[in-house]
């Protein structure tokens, strides 16, 4: 998608919906929020929209750092866990490692 030949209102309109999309446990569109808008938010000329659409930016930026950091956590904790946890372990994983029993 090229940004350039989109008016100011829809990029507004776009951001929004994948901040908003965000929220529904999909952190990766939080992500391609901040990578696509940043520069729109923060880099260009003064617009109308630009201060809500920092606001988006931001936020999204914001949580997809949580997000990301709950994922990390739990992947770890997991992998340090996951031997004695045993039975529990191997009912919530999708794929088994193999290694310690």
């Amino acid at each position: 998608m090229d940004l350039k030949r989109v008016a100011n209102p829809d990029k507004l309109d776009l951001c929004r919906t994948y901040y908003k999309g965000g929220f529904f446990c999909l952190p990766f569109l939080w992500i391609v929020n901040f990578i696509w808008f940043f520069k729109d938010a923060f880099i260009k000329e003064e617009f109308p929209q630009q201060k809500q659409m920092r606001t988006y930016i931001i936020h999204s930026a914001i949580g997809s750092v949580v997000w990301l950091a709950i994922i990390a956590s739990w992947v770890v904790v997991y992998q340090i866990y996951r031997p004695i946890w045993q039975p529990f372990a191997d009912y919530i994983a999708f794929i088994i490692p193999k290694g310690i029993p």
